[in-house]
């Protein structure tokens, strides 16, 4: 069960990034971040009030805020890597980091213990994510950039760890919470970028829908933290680079670079060794 939540989790997060990638080309990104992180908190607060309406305590509330301030962070910094023209170099390192942190952080000071088959699983997904998500070549400056590639794999790390630590009867608050940090920490990027931020309706609803779609990936992923090990959820949730490239083929019908078909070969790997039993 903890397995096929992650791997829903995967799912729509990829779904709400390809989505929200074909929007961004309509309007400016930033308005299309906001609108869909307001998306998110009214989906996730409309959920947990609908599972429990009974007020969470605090440590429920802080957990998930401090999870929410972390993604929140690591968008703006993977929005000015990627506003400097090096996706290439961005994208794949905060996929990397991001998944690596919270893994080195289960198992060292979490108790984490990933079985035998796990563990190469675990190995395969960090090539799986770089070589998926790697596109392009980089133009911009690459020290400015990488670091902005780890400061938000950093962010995406403490979203993925301080959300697994909320405790199980503050119910879906949490991820409630963490989305009214998220929405607050995206606001100076909205500003500084001085984006239009009344797009048409037409922009705005199917904005606020990816936002959702996002939203229930965090729910799905704090589901599965609940029935697997967090080792193992975060590097399956972590996987969802995958799915826009999938969509892309499907949808846009794009064509896949080498780098690519290795990566898709590597997360199936992964896939298959985290799941076996």
């Amino acid at each position: 069960m903890g397995a096929l939540l992650a791997l829903a989790s995967a799912v729509c997060y990829g779904t709400a990034d390809f989505a929200g990638g074909l929007l961004s080309r309509r309007a400016h990104y930033a308005a299309i971040a906001l609108y869909g992180q307001a998306g998110s908190l009214i989906f996730a607060l409309a959920v947990a009030a609908a599972t429990a309406p009974a007020a969470p305590g605090l440590p429920g509330l802080a957990w998930g805020a401090l999870s929410g301030l972390g993604s929140g962070t690591g968008m703006l910094f993977l929005y000015r890597g990627m506003s400097h023209g090096t996706m290439s170099v961005v994208v794949p390192v905060s996929a990397v980091s991001g998944v690596a942190l919270p893994v080195l952080a289960a198992v060292a000071f979490l108790g984490d213990r990933p079985s035998a088959l796990s563990w190469p699983g675990i190995i395969a997904a960090v090539p799986a994510l770089w070589l998926v998500s790697r596109t392009g070549t980089s133009t911009g400056p690459a020290g400015t950039v990488t670091l902005d590639g780890l400061i938000a794999g950093t962010g995406i790390a403490v979203q993925y760890l301080a959300l697994a630590q909320a405790p199980p009867q503050a119910a879906l608050w949490p991820v409630a919470a963490g989305r009214l940090t998220a929405t607050l920490a995206i606001l100076p990027l909205a500003i500084s970028a001085r984006a239009p931020l009344r797009p048409s309706f037409r922009l705005a609803l199917p904005a606020a829908a990816t936002g959702a779609t996002a939203a229930l990936a965090l729910i799905l992923y704090l589901l599965a933290t609940r029935h697997q090990l967090l080792a193992v959820a975060v590097v399956l949730s972590s996987l969802y680079p995958a799915i826009p490239v999938l969509l892309g083929i499907a949808v846009l019908r794009e064509r896949l670079t080498r780098t690519q078909i290795a990566g898709l070969i590597a997360a199936a790997a992964a896939i298959a060794l985290l799941t076996a039993r």
